[in-house]
């Protein structure tokens, strides 16, 4: 149970706030409810990019990382479909230097074109490092288009194409800036060792000044409901013939989720996990496989991937797939994985809240996907699961018309 308090400024930002006096150290995470689904689809990479930008220097501050580190504190970000997420931990009796410099980027960057270009080559090399030359780098970039035909998940975050970032202009960055970086459009959450009235009066103290922007009114297309199984096939040169398949599923806040993500952990995770027991260990198709889910707040995708072993087709590793699969929807799952992943899930759950930052993370999310509470409900639905309800999520979900399949084959 994460307990917490909350207040809004007038300028429309929330904040919530944790207390936690057994530790000497505090968390400031500060959520921008903008991702890579925002973008124009000529434009994209932009939430990434800003990532980037928002270290390059504000209006009042050339170098955002010193005066964090001179108090004995570390700060980073990253960047998703969904939110792009900005977070400093350090000592609390310094947790005013996370304020001023939080408040003076999100009242203006610096918008100098020499950050901009600075940053816009950071992002290209990554995008060619991470996307372009590094084995199975590109699979997201294929995956996406595949799987999504309307929604903007069907580009990746780093953008669907580096031409976007290498094209933008300055005023492309500053409207993008004063779209989206307001204190209307962001969720501020301090936890640790502070008192609830004095990161109220910091908050006022620091960030009541900055305007808000005009209210952003999301208005994405939903994914139509696939009706037949898609593929494709790819190659590059890879150590090992790649099999990825991807089916939808409903978003992390959404009815159905955990009964899918668990059916993922059933599938494959660990050595206990169907595919592994089945495709390594009786009969070793693969090198590895693994099942997940990209808990995405619109609706997204459980995904199988594994790594074939020399001399075994992907024709052949896919039919294996496709039987295991098969099992699950005809004859569902046992009480017994149900318990166990279960266990697993909530073990998880229960240790990720350890760490501060994390609880500070959680409640920033569920606050940004529309109700701060949802931060508590996660193990309570995780318990009240029952078989049939993996069984139901099974079979709507691992319909072979619901899926897409990559052939990713290593070059000779």
């Amino acid at each position: 149970m994460i307990r917490y308090e909350q207040f809004t400024l007038d300028n429309g930002l929330k904040v919530f706030v944790h207390e936690d006096f057994s530790t000497p150290m505090a968390a400031v995470n500060i959520l921008y409810n903008v991702g890579s689904r925002d973008e124009d689809e000529e434009r994209t990479g932009f939430a990434h990019l800003f990532e980037h930008l928002m270290f390059g220097g504000s209006k009042n501050i050339p170098s955002y990382d010193i005066p964090v580190q001179n108090v004995g504190g570390e700060n980073n970000a990253f960047t998703s479909p969904d939110i792009t997420n900005y977070y400093i931990t350090l000592p609390a009796d310094n947790v005013e230097t996370a304020f001023w410099l939080e408040s003076d980027r999100m009242l203006s960057l610096s918008f100098d074109p020499n950050v901009l270009e600075v940053q816009r080559k950071v992002v290209i090399e990554e995008f060619k490092q991470r996307y372009l030359n590094q084995p199975y780098g590109d699979m997201w970039l294929k995956l996406r288009p595949l799987a999504y035909k309307e929604h903007p998940y069907r580009w990746a975050t780093i953008g669907k194409d580096i031409e976007h970032i290498e094209r933008a202009t300055m005023d492309d960055v500053q409207n993008f800036f004063f779209r989206f970086y307001r204190p209307n459009n962001a969720v501020m959450v301090v936890a640790g060792a502070v008192k609830f009235n004095q990161i109220k009066e910091l908050a006022k103290k620091w960030f009541d000044s900055i305007p808000a922007g005009a209210p952003y009114v999301r208005n994405i297309p939903r994914e139509p409901l696939q009706t037949e199984a898609r593929h494709l096939e790819t190659s590059a040169a890879v150590p090992l013939n790649s099999l990825v398949k991807v089916f939808h599923m409903p978003g992390r806040y959404e009815n159905g989720f955990y009964a899918s993500d668990l059916i993922s952990d059933i599938l494959g995770r660990g050595k206990s996990s169907r595919l592994y027991q089945a495709l390594l260990k009786d009969k070793p198709l693969f090198n590895s496989i693994s099942a997940s889910v990209t808990s995405s707040l619109d609706p997204g995708l459980l995904l199988i991937k594994g790594n074939l072993n020399p001399g075994i087709s992907l024709e052949e590793a896919d039919e294996a797939v496709k039987e295991v699969l098969h099992e699950m929807v005809l004859n569902g799952t046992t009480a017994d994985e149900v318990t166990k992943v279960k266990n697993q899930t909530e073990a998880t759950l229960a240790f990720s809240e350890v760490e501060l930052l994390n609880r500070a993370m959680n409640l920033a999310f569920a606050a940004n996907a529309g109700n701060v509470d949802w931060a508590n409900d996660d193990a309570g639905i995780i318990r009240n699961l029952t078989k049939e309800d993996i069984n139901e999520a099974a079979r709507k979900v691992l319909k072979p018309e619901n899926g897409s399949t990559l052939y990713y084959r290593a070059e000779a």
